[in-house]
């Protein structure tokens, strides 16, 4: 396979004068600082291997400052004593200037990431802006309730009032992966700071531009010094001393579920509180009265979204007997139809994966998918950090290739004669993150539904989001949920005061 890869540059103006300052700081207390440690990490374009920019690879020490920070914001000064309001107020700032930066931060982000720029243009980066706006919204909404007790033996002559309130929690580190970086951070950061909290974000190394972005935007909302904190860096090092460190209260994290391990044993020091949203092995299933006019380009799109490169692709299609040739030479024809280029190209629908170690695991369990038997429908070849849609048929549901997460444009596809037995399939899995099912019973649907072992199932659709809905996982696809009213939840602490009146 050879990609003729045209770039054709970024063209917005403020894309060009943020990469025109090749080396980045991180953020701490609203300034940005150099970094204890001298040794920068290029950020690349996946898609041709140019150095975009020069991120700072965070220490322990800069880690200590920026918790130091978001603790002293937290303690006290304007974030402290700011009103639900106020807080509300602020958020919807941050949606209205990302708004009127989408076009550069859509850019930044297809240059860092590789993805087309339809994806971050018109869905992640609005999507980005919508969580500040709907948690701007609930920041006025925290309650508390009055509890009608039966305690009875209070003194004579007094009563008991109970009620509970609810409180921020406190320092809250958030770290997000490579591959949708600014709306997966802005799912974290605005539940946490419309609780009151205050951040230490640690951006993935590959990906970090956007969140660097992110910074500069929240100085010019108005945040006060030390609410939010960026410290860029490599997991092992920056990473592991956020979620180990003493003084933060809380980790929300985002990415593999290995690392989501490291993550929780990392927490055990002071017993902080963990959301861990992680891997997937979505199963796709179409059932044989399924509209394939519809469920056949949905089974495609939720796979080869983003290259594959999503936490709840479709990587397991099962398809009933009666229709899976048909469905399998449709996703087939799909996925060799699609063309690959530079997501800055307006005619690309899939771009690189973020990195040739990327590249590298992904062309390694095709490779191994091939040595166990399985067949190459269409795709599977590489050239670079390009990696060819790829259909993968005679599969065996223990081959590694159905089991573990690829996060590539990788799809194994397997016949299945009843809905027990799909059943079975869809959940035979250590992930239970998401699901969707096809079909035009009702019945089947929602028989179904309720069965499979997933955090969301959609029906007759796929990837379908906003701000609303919350998402996380059953299984070892982790703990707790991002978006949706819920998620708030993840950054309070709920007391209970009993007083004799």
């Amino acid at each position: 396979m050879k990609i003729s890869v045209s770039n054709p540059g970024p063209i917005q103006p403020g894309s060009l004068v943020f990469l025109k300052s090749k080396t980045k700081r991180h953020l701490i207390n609203n300034e940005w600082i150099e970094s204890a440690n001298s040794d920068p990490i290029p950020s690349l374009d996946p898609a041709t291997g140019e150095t975009l920019a020069y991120i700072q690879a965070g220490s322990k020490t800069d880690v200590d400052a920026a918790v130091k920070a978001a603790r002293a914001a937290f303690k006290t000064g304007e974030w402290a004593s700011m009103t639900p309001a106020a807080r509300g107020k602020l958020l919807w700032k941050m949606a209205e200037l990302i708004e009127a930066n989408i076009d550069e931060l859509a850019e930044l982000e297809t240059l860092d990431q590789g993805k087309p720029l339809y994806v971050g243009r018109w869905a992640e980066i609005p999507g980005a802006a919508e969580q500040f706006r709907y948690f701007g919204g609930m920041a006025t909404k925290i309650q508390g309730a009055t509890i009608p007790s039966s305690i009875n033996y209070q003194p004579e002559g007094k009563k008991v009032f109970a009620y509970t309130s609810k409180e921020a929690i406190g320092v809250v580190a958030a770290i997000v992966p490579w591959n949708s970086p600014l709306v997966l951070t802005a799912m974290k950061l605005a539940p946490a700071l419309a609780a009151g909290c205050t951040v230490v974000l640690k951006p993935a190394e590959n990906t970090s531009l956007t969140a660097i972005r992110l910074g500069e935007l929240f100085i010019d909302a108005g945040f006060p010094p030390g609410v939010l904190n960026i410290i860029t860096g490599y997991g092992h090092t920056a990473g592991a001393a956020l979620a180990a460190h003493m003084d933060v209260d809380k980790v929300s994290f985002t990415g593999s579920t290995n690392t989501g391990r490291a993550i929780l044993d990392s927490a055990k020091g002071n017993m902080k509180k963990v959301t861990l949203e992680l891997g997937g092995k979505s199963p796709v299933v179409i059932l044989g009265d399924a509209d394939l006019d519809l469920a056949i380009p949905g089974a495609a799109n939720a796979i080869f979204f983003n290259g594959g490169q999503v936490c709840i692709a479709g990587s397991r299609l099962y398809a009933h007997r009666s229709v899976f040739d048909k469905v399998v030479d449709g996703v087939s024809e799909a996925a060799s139809a699609m063309k690959l280029g530079h997501g800055l190209n307006p005619t690309t629908q899939m771009g690189p994966l973020v990195s040739a170690v990327q590249a590298d695991s992904v062309s390694g369990f095709i490779e191994r998918a091939k040595k166990a038997g399985a067949s190459i429908v269409t795709g599977g070849e590489r050239d670079n950090c390009f990696i060819s849609p790829t259909v993968i048929a005679d599969v065996k549901q223990s081959m590694e290739i159905v089991q573990e997460e690829v996060f590539g444009p990788v799809i194994t596809c397997t016949a299945f004669d009843d809905i027990s037995e799909v059943t079975d399939l869809s959940n035979n899995s250590q992930y239970g993150l998401a699901a969707s099912i096809w079909t035009e019973s009702l019945s089947s649907a929602h028989r179904l539904a309720a069965d499979i072992r997933a955090g969301t199932v959609w029906i007759n659709s796929h990837a379908m989001y906003d701000a609303s809905l919350p998402i996380g996982g059953m299984k070892q696809s982790g703990w707790g949920r991002d978006s949706g009213a819920q998620a708030i939840e993840n950054y309070l602490e709920e007391k209970t005061v009993c007083a004799i009146i």
